[in-house]
């Protein structure tokens, strides 16, 4: 029997006890640190087709050459945190060839295990399944937790409301 055997028998409690607080030091260093993230977090950067121009005084101007339309935002508004703390602006923008997009702008959200981007007819906030009981467009799964993202709408989507 080598050394630390015969002294974690002589000391049985004080070896519990100690296997215990480094149990606990490990899970909330863990819970503190969330090393897991490294390998769940990821980061898209997708240029918007072109530059947006603005829908109304809210929105900067942005200058474009003077060959092609510009894009229309036609509507944005800022994330609302509900489960997970979610920082960003989503921007409805019509393409000068007449299609649709959804821009994810600044996002930070969380990894979640199924986060779907979803185009709602409904206002943010409240109980999050209520979405399911509007008028929504499924775009998919999240390219990615943070960055720039477009999700380009199905042709012939409605878009009023």
């Amino acid at each position: 029997m080598n050394r630390l055997q015969r002294m974690i028998r002589a000391h049985r409690i004080l070896a519990v006890v100690a296997g215990v607080v480094v149990l606990s030091v490990v899970v909330v260093g863990a819970a503190l640190f969330q090393p897991w993230r490294i390998f769940t977090s990821s980061s898209v950067y997708e240029a918007l087709p072109a530059a947006p121009a603005p829908a109304s005084a809210q929105a900067p101007a942005i200058p474009l050459p003077a060959t092609s339309e510009a894009p229309v935002v036609l509507g944005s508004g800022t994330f609302q945190s509900q489960e997970h703390e979610t920082t960003g602006t989503a921007r409805l923008v019509r393409l000068d060839d007449g299609s649709h997009l959804l821009r994810l702008e600044d996002l930070a959200s969380s990894d979640g295990p199924d986060v779907k981007v979803w185009l709602s007819s409904l206002p943010a906030g409240g109980d999050w399944f209520k979405y399911r009981s509007g008028r929504y467009v499924d775009l998919g799964a999240v390219k990615a937790t943070h960055g720039n993202h477009n999700y380009l709408l199905p042709p012939g989507t409605d878009i009023t409301g």
